[in-house]
């Protein structure tokens, strides 16, 4: 037999039914005490919950919130204070403390912190001039070890492929430095370089008498020189790795259509996902198809829309 189900006018008879009768009658009702009294409980309690208040303050603006943002980022010296300072003088009316909540939800510092310059920012403003340089070994398919001496731009992170030899002396390494400045176009305040034995006294004085100062890194470091590192794990791993390389010849052709690839098409996220000699972001054009265009023997894909 199904529970009965009681509507409120029901409980409400039972429970005037239950205050005539004597507590050892309540076994003549269709419910236990228990339940009678959870009714009279649910029956205080609405009785005394009042209603919902109407929120108080109304949210910030998005425009106001917006504002403040754009002020800390423009103005790093501000602080709350200083921006609420301006909103006042604008006509904005709001408190400073909704101005500090609202710089820390959007995850910006107190402005002493944001004053600071930071080690990234440092970096890249120091980058302009610094030039890294590394050598890199590759195996061939008779097993004779290739020797690639590169150099790279920090700040644009474009990449000179100086030369590959099986033997890469002191003598070689130093007139691959002064080919260098034949086609750099722009001075060098600083190189940075391991401490390989084919970088040599003579090496180190081409660059000296360009005004520029070497830095040599320290033993076992190689987050010393982590722009060149990078750039060697990046080859092998979009070149190396997937090529049998021949010989000499071989490798030279698809390290120079890399290193064309690498300057001019491909994305850097250091540049803004910018390519090195690529400053500006070419404009899509609607209903213009996006052609394949393939490189180092068809290993990798470059786009462009059809013209």
């Amino acid at each position: 037999m199904p529970r009965p189900q009681f509507e409120p006018v029901d409980r409400m008879f039972l429970s005037a039914l239950a205050r005539v009768l004597r507590r050892d009658r309540w076994t003549v009702l269709l419910m236990k005490p228990d339940t009678l009294l959870r009714w009279h409980r649910r029956l205080i309690t609405k009785h005394w919950t009042y209603p919902h208040r109407q929120p108080g303050r109304p949210c910030t603006a998005a425009g106001t919130v917006q504002t403040i943002i754009r002020f800390a980022h423009e103005n790093p010296t501000w602080g709350y204070r200083r921006i609420h300072g301006e909103l006042t003088r604008l006509g904005i009316p709001i408190a400073a403390s909704t101005v500090w909540a609202i710089l820390k939800n959007a995850g910006i510092d107190p402005a002493p912190g944001r004053s600071s310059e930071s080690w990234t920012s440092f970096l890249r403003a120091q980058a302009a001039g610094i030039v890294a340089c590394d050598f890199f070994c590759v195996d061939t398919v008779s097993l004779r070890r290739l020797y690639v001496l590169f150099f790279i731009e920090l700040d644009t992170r474009r990449v000179h492929l100086a030369g590959i030899t099986p033997n890469p002396t002191g003598a070689w390494t130093t007139q691959q430095a002064r080919n260098l400045f034949l086609r750099l176009g722009r001075p060098v305040r600083f190189l940075i370089r391991d401490g390989a034995g084919q970088f040599v006294t003579a090496f180190d004085e081409i660059f000296r008498s360009e005004g520029a100062t070497t830095i040599r890194t320290p033993p076992y470091t190689p987050v010393a020189n982590a722009y060149a590192e990078r750039w060697v794990g990046t080859v092998r791993r979009e070149l190396l790795d997937r090529t049998i390389v021949l010989g000499t010849g071989h490798l030279r052709n698809q390290l120079h259509d890399y290193v064309e690839h690498d300057n001019r098409h491909r994305p850097h996220r250091g540049l803004g996902q910018r390519a090195p000699h690529r400053g500006d972001v070419v404009e899509f054009r609607p209903g213009q198809p996006i052609r394949q265009h393939t490189t180092c023997n068809g290993l990798i894909n470059e786009y462009r829309q059809a013209a």
